[in-house]
């Protein structure tokens, strides 16, 4: 939280009045909480000064932007208020290591006899600060490279560079990331990349070579970002075992698209919210602004969370999309949405869902899914108070669909297509939250609604669904039989 100092705007020490050396003789006199209280809360002050110690290359726009709201407080509890409010905003820039506030009476020829002065003592970040990390996941190690460049131009601008060296593949990233000052959430940045992933399911690798720009603004309680993507994808097949559908698909390709996002969020946590409720929209259309790739694409995210009785908490969700493309040209796999696994329906294998050839899943066009929770404390309450408060009891209920659309039927048929062969699967098991960055959860699943060609972990047709990998990480043991399926560390 950093450091708020205040001192007194009385006479008397903070700690109290001061009765002298009387000893042991003298008579405790006890100060009244409460008239304290009265006098912190009630005194009107006046903010005649705001100071910053430890500015460098930081505009003096930039922070005047920032801590203007503390010249409005009129007593003293609310100078403290505000003055925290400030410092929260100024690490927020993502400019300063430390900032530390102290409040004291003000001083010189001009003081008034309410009069305050503020002072925030500021430690810049340095020009230039770097990283270096490894990563193990998806059979593949990687070394990251990063190194930033923060409060470029002495405005909060930030260019950052991230360079990742893998066993298979090698990826980079330039950006630079503009805010708005006195607006944080007004922000404006652009993005240069080389991306390349491995989509064992389908057999796919895909190379993205682009650049795009975005700015993000918020509306009421909304939170907008509206991008351009100008992409050049390169898509081929991962081995020589890939299906003709996959091979059809490889080559080059060229996207430009323009997207739109809107966000409504009053969870109070995105990792294990308690209450609260999350709704995301996301709209693109792709060729508009040139490129061979023409779409339209919607989806959405709705959840919602409330809190019961015995410190537990139920959750419900719910997912959906569709992609209808423009023109003659089929829709690409690259483009398409895909269901199974833990973000989505648990009890089956990531993203093997749906249509596929030759064992290779090509994704739909249209889905849905959804998914009840209920959260409950460990049993017996183990490290109630302490570690045992980051694990959570899981009860779970999943359920989806993912096909293609004939769209030359109307409504109901596509709602009846959706409405067939719906796969889903309920079980328990435990949630770990790994601060405010992730969560593991550790779960015995028992998918239902098997179709044709789904595929579940280790490809066990019994119906618990079972095996154990988070990015290598943990390994079953060869001589017991699986007993859980491991939803990796994924975001809320």
């Amino acid at each position: 939280m950093g450091t708020v100092h205040a001192r007194s705007l009385e006479p008397l020490p903070a700690n109290g009045p001061d009765f002298g050396a009387l000893g042991e003789e003298a008579e405790f006199v006890e100060v009244e909480p409460e008239a304290k209280q009265e006098i912190l809360e009630n005194k009107d002050v006046v903010v005649q000064h705001v100071h910053f110690d430890g500015l460098g290359r930081t505009k003096d726009d930039l922070i005047i932007c920032e801590i203007g709201d503390v010249f409005k407080a009129k007593n003293l509890i609310e100078v403290m208020r505000k003055s925290h409010e400030a410092r929260e905003k100024l690490l927020r820039l993502g400019i300063f290591r430390q900032v530390d506030v102290l409040i004291d009476t003000c001083q010189g020829d001009d003081a008034l006899p309410n009069g305050l002065d503020v002072t925030f003592e500021v430690t810049e970040l340095r020009r230039l600060t770097g990283s270096y990390n490894t990563m193990v996941g998806n059979n593949e190690g990687s070394m990251v490279l990063g190194l930033k460049l923060p409060n470029l131009l002495g405005r909060a601008e930030k260019v950052t560079f991230q360079f990742s060296y893998g066993t298979k593949e090698t990826s980079y990233g330039l950006s630079f990331f503009k805010p708005r000052p006195g607006n944080f959430e007004r922000n404006f940045s652009v993005n240069l990349y080389k991306v390349t992933g491995q989509f064992p399911w389908s057999s796919l690798r895909e190379t993205d070579r682009g650049v795009s720009a975005e700015y993000s603004f918020p509306i009421w309680k909304t939170s907008h970002t509206v991008k351009w993507d100008g992409v050049w994808r390169e898509l081929g097949c991962l081995s020589r075992a890939a299906s003709f559908a996959v091979r059809k698909e490889s080559g080059h390709s060229l996207k430009s698209s323009l997207s739109h996002a809107m966000v409504i969020d009053s969870r109070n946590s995105s990792i294990m919210p308690r209450r609260g409720a999350l709704l995301k929209v996301n709209q693109e259309l792709a060729g508009y602004t040139g490129g061979d790739v023409s779409f339209i694409k919607e989806d959405f995210e709705l959840q919602l969370n409330k809190q019961l009785i015995f410190d537990s908490v139920f959750s419900a969700s719910l997912w959906g999309g569709m992609l209808v493309p423009i023109g003659d040209k089929p829709s690409s796999i690259a483009d398409r949405f895909y269901l199974g696994g833990p973000t989505s329906v648990r009890g089956f294998s990531m993203h093997s869902v749906g249509p596929q050839s030759e064992g290779d899943y090509l994704g739909g066009e249209a889905y849905w899914a959804g998914g009840l929770h209920l959260y409950t404390p460990l049993p017996f309450r183990p490290g109630q108070g302490g570690f045992g408060e980051l694990f959570r009891t899981h009860f779970f209920l999943n359920a989806g669909n993912l096909c293609n659309l004939n769209y030359g039927e109307g409504p109901k048929a596509h709602i009846r297509k959706l409405a067939e062969c719906i796969r889903w699967s309920y079980g328990a098991g435990i949630v770990l939250r790994l601060g405010n960055i992730a969560r593991l959860e550790l779960n015995y699943c028992v998918p239902m609604g098997v179709q044709k060609g789904d595929r579940s972990p280790w490809c066990i047709p019994a119906p618990a669904s079972t095996s154990v990998s988070m990015w290598a990480l943990l390994a079953a043991s060869d001589e017991d039989p699986p007993m859980a399926y491991l939803n990796s560390i994924t975001p809320a």
